[in-house]
């Protein structure tokens, strides 16, 4: 019988950075409450977004998978989140790809940036409110 002495968990940080010149583009176009408006109907759109890549995951659905993540590719760019865009490309080429392991490992890293990116765009808020 084997015993292990110790057991080591690797926590898996996401470091993320918006583009503030991106938001802050979005704020001189659109005004003040107009900006706030788009933003948390993004937020909201790439909630469900990162729900449905990880449930077309699970179900094995790569046509799914694959267009869901090209989307966020271009909600993400729109509102400053370029590691977002970044990772769900990735996740496309991992599709693309036909490898599987690599779209899991892909999705599992999108979601954790994607969870980031969002907490960090509300802390963005209350900074500016």
């Amino acid at each position: 019988m084997n015993v292990v002495d110790k057991i080591v968990t690797l926590e898996q940080k996401e470091s993320v950075r918006l583009d503030p010149d991106c938001l802050s583009g979005l704020y001189r176009q659109l005004g003040d409450q107009n900006a706030m408006d788009v933003l948390c109907r993004t937020v909201e759109e790439l909630a469900v977004r990162l729900s449905n890549c990880e449930r077309h995951w699970r179900q094995r659905n790569w046509t799914d998978l694959r267009k869901c993540a090209r989307s966020l590719i271009a909600i993400a760019e729109q509102v400053g989140m370029t590691l977002l865009a970044r990772v769900a490309a990735d996740v496309t080429r991992a599709v693309d790809a036909g490898d599987a392991a690599a779209a899991g490992a892909t999705l599992c890293r999108l979601i954790r940036v994607g969870e980031r990116s969002l907490t960090a765009v509300w802390d963005q808020q209350d900074l500016s409110i």
